[in-house]
C-alpha cells in the first residue's frame, strides 16, 4: 500500500485543504474534515496510509 505525506494548507468550515510534502508541483487537495483527525490545525502535518489519516508526530 502507497503512503503519502501531507500538510494542512488551510481549514475552510468542514473541509481542508492539503498539500503533498513528498512530491512538488502538486495541486492542493480537498478533503472532508470527517475523514481526518479531529485535532488538525492548519499546518499540522499528516501521513495518508491504508485509506486512513494519521497525524505525524514531531
Amino acid at each position: 500500500m502507497n503512503t503519502f505525506y501531507y500538510q494542512v494548507v488551510s481549514i475552510d468550515g468542514d473541509y481542508a485543504n492539503l498539500r503533498r510534502t513528498d512530491q512538488e508541483g502538486q495541486e492542493l487537495k480537498l478533503v472532508a474534515r470527517a475523514l481526518l483527525p479531529a485535532e488538525i490545525t492548519e499546518g499540522t502535518l499528516l501521513k495518508y496510509e491504508w485509506m486512513q489519516y494519521e497525524i505525524m508526530e514531531g
